[in-house]
């Protein structure tokens, strides 16, 4: 195997001397000072940039992500009438009865509402679908109702379980090329990403293992509709789907609630002028029984929880199994849950730009408790373990911005929302890597331009990066 060496970098947060690091064999082989390695199969001048270990996302729908690339992007409609305004010039320029596929409105500061009627009147004959930026619901048409053969609600939405389906038939209309996977897989190395874990709900495994993936570490994630084959074909996280083992199984995915966005997170309050408190999309009972049955049969665990209801539950489900895992996102927290994450063992796969995103949102849904939202300074404190994600396409597959977000609570010149809630850039980055700067550990490495120890926020959304090294090989150089 060829060893590689990268001559003369700075280990991020060190103000030491620039060093030379020799990888080979997949592995870092020797850390000496600059020019004290003579040579290698290949040679990176770092000419003084900065090094640390590659980043992971460990939260993405990589199938989605891909496909956000050709839908009608609908991320600054203001209202109903503006996405529709999208959606109809999308429709006048789109083949006849083709379906048109929009992504990324956020309703829950819309002055107006979704409407069945509206959308028919817009989309005619053609099947329209409107993806909302959660990933919890659709508009979708008439026409698009019968091509996906679901049942839509009387405003002309379909939420959670019936929007996961649609989401299903979606691709399978229009599956993606493994070109544009490949694409994706490129542009995720170029930020210096090594690693993924994909929740996608769909056949990770096996789509995973048939497209292969050099360019990142995936954890292929199984949904519960899936659990039974899988455990039937052998299985368990950690198990290698590819012969270079860069794909293995990841976690059984389950989904206690909704979203804060979609108002269908489970809360023990109701959401303002309602009488919901969002939805249990699997009751207690069952995810007892879907937590217990992965588990004994080699399953890691990653269980949504938005609202502090379902996170309660989450944590209940834990200690009564006692079993340990991972809640994603954890959005809405009770006070005295914080310490439970650490006494449990379960790590808090969160996602900090969805902060930024949702300030505004969660101060009109969640009033009088937006203190507890997105609390990533609070669970750290109470001694929990963090790992940062994008929910991609949700927010970008860039854990720059994730990092950033994390640390300055703001975005956009606005002042840092709930400050006492961010978290230091070394908490950010170790909840971002899996390896360090070390011989021995996995030679998964970035050359980046900025320390980001000495960075601002900005500069860390923007993080210039010049390589990213997987397994001992250059899988980006921006030379």
């Amino acid at each position: 195997m060829s060893s590689l060496l990268i001559r003369g970098a700075r280990i991020w947060g060190s103000s030491d001397a620039p060093v030379d690091v020799l990888a080979g064999a997949g592995r870092i082989a020797r850390i000496e000072p600059a020019g004290a390695i003579p040579g290698a199969d290949q040679v990176i001048a770092a000419d003084g940039r900065h090094i640390g270990p590659g980043l992971w996302d460990s939260h993405v729908h990589f199938t989605q992500w891909t496909t956000t690339r050709s839908r009608v992007d609908l991320s600054l409609a203001a209202s109903a009438a503006d996405a529709l305004r999208v959606a109809a010039a999308a429709v006048a320029v789109q083949p006849c009865s083709a379906p048109v596929v929009g992504y990324g409105f956020r309703d829950a500061l819309w002055a107006d509402a979704p409407s069945a009627a509206a959308i028919d009147a817009v989309a005619g004959e053609a099947p329209v679908v409107l993806v909302s930026g959660d990933l919890h619901c659709a508009w979708i048409s008439r026409a698009a109702e019968q091509l996906l053969g679901v049942t839509r609600e009387p405003d002309g939405v379909v939420r959670e379980s019936a929007f996961f389906a649609v989401h299903g038939r979606l691709t399978e209309i229009a599956p993606l090329s493994d070109d544009a996977f490949r694409g994706a897989a490129r542009n995720a190395s170029a930020r210096g990403v090594v690693g993924i874990i994909d929740l996608e709900h769909a056949d990770n495994p096996r789509e995973w293992a048939d497209r292969g993936s050099e360019l990142l570490r995936v954890e292929a994630a199984v949904w519960p509709d899936r659990l039974d084959q899988a455990i039937d074909d052998g299985l368990r996280s950690g198990g290698p789907l590819t012969d270079d083992g860069l794909v293995t199984v990841g976690p059984l995915k389950i989904v206690v609630d909704g979203s804060l966005n979609t108002r269908t997170a489970w809360c023990w309050h109701p959401y303002p002028g309602t009488s919901s408190a969002g939805v249990a999309s699997v009751g207690p009972d069952d995810l007892r029984s879907l937590m217990q049955r992965a588990s004994a049969n080699g399953f890691d665990l990653a269980v949504h929880a938005i609202g502090d209801r379902a996170n309660a539950e989450a944590l209940d489900a834990f200690a009564e199994l006692g079993i340990t895992g991972a809640i994603e996102h954890a959005q809405l927290v009770d006070p005295g849950d914080f310490a439970r994450f650490a006494e449990l063992g379960i790590v808090a796969g969160v996602q900090p730009e969805h902060a930024m995103d949702d300030r505004d949102v969660a101060e009109r849904h969640w009033p009088g408790r937006s203190e507890r939202a997105f609390a990533f300074g609070s669970l750290r404190r109470a001694g929990a373990r963090l790992r940062l994600g994008s929910d991609a396409p949700v927010a970008p597959l860039d854990p720059w911005i994730s990092i950033a977000a994390a640390v300055s609570r703001s975005r956009d010149g606005r002042d840092p929302w709930h400050p006492d809630e961010r978290i230091s850039i070394a908490d950010a980055i170790a909840a971002s890597t899996r390896t360090r700067v070390a011989v021995g550990e996995a030679a998964d490495l970035v050359l980046t331009d900025l320390d980001p120890y000495a960075a601002t926020p900005d500069e860390l959304r923007a993080m210039p990066v010049s390589a990213t090294v997987l397994g001992g090989r250059v899988a980006h150089s921006g030379a």
